[in-house]
């Protein structure tokens, strides 16, 4: 009976939490509607850390308006790379947010750099297909397609009409395979997100160094709001891919999304 009453009171707490943040949210959206852009970014972040520190918050999807709207509160301040930041992090939680989308490209649009990836196309479009779901659907599609396959296994092992066992035979292979797909797509992600090995430029101009330290050669200048790669982390400096480039910058220079 006691774990039930700790139970009540903590969902009794988490309910005033989420209160206590719709609240803010919506003062929030006040201030921006009323051209207060700083201190509506200042109550967004307050909303972002209405329930629990960054580092231990659950990738929650409905949290993605919220950097959505930080997003928009910055660029409105001419912060193009702490918009671009926002709007990445918003999608990173909900793939299919349409005006994070629209709104993402508008401002990539406004950097200096426009580097793509010059990958295979079937690089970047399994990359494309993989990121336009979330980790816990790909999850779910998975399991779904699994238990699917299993079901058309039993029905070819115990039904004895030919067509049955024909359909449910064909049905569980290409089930079997696409719950492999759905998995492969699902850890992926976890992997992307666990690392966090994609970062926004957050500094003016970052010289790219072909070496972990000052006396480096220049390789290459990036400016804020270029979207790069982390591939290798070494005290102060990491090694970054951005397109066909790959460098040494200082981790102050970016922030992970």
């Amino acid at each position: 009976m006691k774990k039930i009453v700790l139970v009540w009171q903590f969902l009794m707490v988490m309910g005033c939490c989420s209160l206590f943040a719709q609240d803010i949210f919506e003062q929030a959206n006040n201030a921006y509607a009323e051209g207060r852009y700083a201190d509506a970014l200042e109550l967004y972040q307050e909303v972002l850390y209405a329930e629990l520190p960054e580092d231990t918050r659950p990738a929650d999807s409905r949290l993605a308006p919220v950097y959505y709207n930080i997003g928009n509160a910055y660029f409105k301040q001419g912060e193009l790379a702490q918009a671009i930041l926002a709007y990445e992090r918003a999608l990173r939680l909900k793939p299919n947010y349409k005006d994070a989308q629209y709104n993402l490209r508008f401002a990539q649009s406004r950097i200096t750099d426009n580097i793509t990836e010059q990958d295979f196309f079937l690089s970047s479009w399994a990359r494309t297909v993989r990121n336009s779901l979330s980790e816990q659907t790909w999850r779910v599609l998975s399991i779904g397609l699994f238990i699917l396959s299993l079901t058309g296994i039993l029905l070819f092992l115990l039904h004895r009409t030919t067509w049955v066992r024909k359909t449910a035979f064909h049905t569980a292979w290409l089930a079997l395979l696409f719950a492999l797909v759905t998995g492969l797509n699902a850890s992926s992600l976890h992997r992307r997100d666990a690392n966090r090995s994609e970062a926004i430029i957050t500094q003016g101009v970052v010289n790219a160094k072909s070496s972990p330290d000052r006396s480096g050669t220049d390789l290459f200048t990036l400016h804020e709001g270029t979207k790069v790669t982390i591939r290798e982390t070494l005290g102060e400096w990491v090694n970054i891919r951005v397109g066909q480039y790959e460098g040494w910058i200082r981790l102050q220079n970016l922030e992970r999304i």
